[in-house]
């Protein structure tokens, strides 16, 4: 039996897989990883989106993937050369979570939720359904899409391993 290939997916990094590949990112708290999978070609793509808006980019050299309004295009852009087509893809996520307890409630401090909230819009506006999501909470996860199925699985310590 051959073994899974597997493609990482860095913090603020986007990739997709193929023939049967896995796509893995770690360490999502207030990140959330957006996945979209096309299963007539079998074409998966992962973003690890760090940010919900370029708006508030500040850094000389701009980094598409860290950004959802940035990420989920370019990801799409990927997929589609490879013969993926955005009427047929689906999503799902996770991440997102609120890791630290904050005094003030300030929007600027509830960046899990935001990045969950930008996710969410930026693939409403492309008619993307999202098929699954495990967001919020305080907890951190690592998560892996299988491109022969479509199969999102979610680890972390406090819940062990689920499938959705």
């Amino acid at each position: 039996m051959m073994q899974q290939v597997t493609v990482k997916v860095g913090m603020a990094d986007l990739n997709i897989a193929t023939d049967g590949a896995l796509l893995r990112t770690t360490g999502l708290g207030s990140c959330v990883g957006l996945t979209l999978y096309d299963a007539s070609v079998g074409v998966a793509g992962m973003a690890h989106v760090m940010l919900p808006t370029s708006e508030i980019a500040r850094e000389t050299s701009f980094n598409v993937a860290k950004y959802a309004d940035t990420a989920i295009p370019v990801l799409i852009e990927r997929m589609e050369s490879l013969g993926a087509s955005v009427k047929r893809m689906v999503a799902k996520m996770a991440g997102g979570a609120q890791m630290f307890a904050f005094a003030s409630q300030s929007d600027s401090m509830r960046i899990g939720p935001r990045n969950v909230e930008s996710c969410k819009l930026a693939i409403a506006q492309l008619k993307i359904p999202l098929h699954a999501e495990d967001t919020g909470a305080n907890y951190g996860r690592t998560i892996e899409l299988d491109s022969r199925t479509g199969i999102l699985t979610i680890r972390s310590v406090q819940y062990g391993i689920k499938e959705i």
